[in-house]
């Protein structure tokens, strides 16, 4: 099983990332191997400006026979930045493609994989104790609920996929791997066959499952911890898909009479066959066996919140700017970040309230004020109206990776400068505030105090670009006008 096609490709020039090949060598020192999987190998490396510490993921083309495994490559990287942000997702930072290979550097993470923790624990049966398998699932089921309500399916959930930030006590634990993974909208039913033998959901054997299949995999994951063996085992894979979907699941035998019955019952509505009445991942994180073992109740601010934030530091023309670029990326761009605004947006009216925005931050679990909620609403609510709609959602919340796209930013600076004269005069600064609903002759005064460098009076591309870099705390990237 994997997550491939393997229909034939026709060859081609193009490059599979969009953009010229870049050799990974002038910018990284690829150190010692970190792994080997089924396309490609990862590397530990080493940042050259920064002697910081990274792990590349080199992806062989040769490997990828269809189109649909370019896709693949190419939607693992847009959910990467999706997801960044999140405490228990590893940070992607950015992606080069040579004659050979596709190379994804990312965060490194130093202290091993989980699969060997657990080993480990059970090696030493006198220390191992429920608590430790709560403090284990607890944030793999926590990366299920922000995936999730995020518009992202993983697909590929198992002890492998998941690494120790460092051998520190306190390391955090770090998804991996979403080569698999898809974004996914309410309700939608997929149809191809993914996923890893141990862990597969048996709806997804019947080709027909939805995002529910990750609290499966994520269930066979705390069989284990608890257990020490997954709950099918059998000679070969046919048998094994068999059981999945037929046999009855053994809580009977060492040590499940010495397992509390708490742990039990969630493990059991974790693996529930039908995935219309299987726990979901708020509440399996809301079981009393999870929240009697919780260590601390501080939530953490979720990628939602902190982006919201960010975006409310802005100057007005900036969040006109991004307005503007939201409404021109794809449907395949925004696709995560629309299912977002969906799952928050409860009432399904196209705009989301004060109240709306409230509950579903707190699903996430962020505790906010009445008045950091206001402030936030105020915030991104560009044409004042007192909702937030689609566009202004996409624009507070999308990563600044869209940025890395040239033409995006380019686009809209052409978009400002009406003239086409390579400058933004204040009169065009001013047209594009009121056409986004802006009317702020302080606000403009105070933009072109800030981003007019050079002091001519007027913005140029460079000027705008910088604007449109600065103020983010997520990886930078090279913008360049576009020939």
């Amino acid at each position: 099983m994997g997550c491939f096609s393997s229909k034939s490709l026709k060859p081609s020039k193009k490059t599979i990332l969009d953009k010229p090949f870049e050799d990974i060598r002038k910018f990284y020192i690829l150190g010692e191997k970190l792994g080997k999987g089924q396309f490609g190998i990862t590397h530990k490396c080493e940042e050259k400006s920064t002697g910081k510490t990274y792990a590349c993921k080199s992806i062989l083309k040769k490997e990828l026979k269809s189109q649909e495994d370019e896709n693949s490559i190419k939607r693992e990287i847009r959910i990467m930045k999706h997801l960044a942000g999140q405490p228990n997702i590893v940070e992607f930072k950015c992606a080069y493609e040579d004659e050979d290979s596709i190379h994804l550097v990312m965060e490194y993470c130093g202290g091993g994989e989980l699969y060997d923790k657990i080993e480990a624990l059970f090696k030493d049966q006198s220390s191992y104790s429920e608590k430790d398998a709560v403090g284990i699932i607890r944030p793999i089921v926590n990366v299920v609920k922000v995936c999730h309500f995020m518009g992202v399916m993983h697909c590929d959930l198992k002890p492998e996929n998941f690494l120790l930030s460092s051998n520190d006590e306190s390391a955090m634990l770090k998804a991996i791997d979403f080569g698999c993974s898809v974004f996914i909208e309410e309700g939608e039913v997929l149809r191809e066959t993914v996923g890893s033998a141990y862990y597969v959901a048996p709806e997804v054997l019947m080709n027909s499952y939805g995002k529910e299949a990750d609290i499966w995999s994520a269930g066979i994951i705390l069989y284990i911890l608890l257990s020490g063996k997954p709950p099918f085992v059998t000679d070969t894979e046919e048998e094994m898909f068999h059981e999945i979907q037929n046999a009855e699941i053994d809580f009977q035998t060492s040590p499940w009479p010495r397992i509390s019955r708490s742990a039990k019952d969630i493990v059991k509505k974790m693996l529930d066959r039908n995935p219309k009445t299987r726990i979901s991942a708020a509440q399996v994180l809301g079981h009393p066996w999870i929240k009697d073992g919780e260590a601390s109740d501080k939530p953490i601010d979720g990628v939602v919140l902190s982006r919201l934030k960010e975006f409310r530091e802005m100057n007005s023309f900036k969040k006109v700017a991004l307005k503007f670029i939201a409404k021109s990326l794809s449907e395949e761009e925004i696709k995560g970040l629309k299912t977002m605004f969906t799952n928050i947006d409860t009432d399904k009216n196209g705009t989301i309230t004060h109240e709306e925005l409230k509950t579903g931050l707190t699903k996430l679990g962020s505790k906010l004020s009445e008045t950091e909620v206001k402030q936030l609403i105020e915030a991104a609510d560009v044409d004042g109206n007192g909702t937030i709609d689609l566009d202004e959602f996409i624009s507070a919340t999308m990563h600044r990776y869209k940025l890395d796209r040239d033409e995006h930013v380019y686009k809209a600076f052409q978009h400002f400068d009406k003239d086409n004269n390579g400058h933004i005069t204040r009169e065009e600064l001013e047209i594009a505030l009121k056409e986004y609903g802006v009317e702020d002759e302080g606000s403009i005064k105070q933009i072109i105090s800030e981003v007019d460098t050079n002091n001519d009076g007027s913005i140029n591309y460079e000027e705008f670009a910088t604007m449109m870099r600065n103020g983010s705390s997520e990886p930078q990237v090279e913008i360049l006008p576009v020939n």
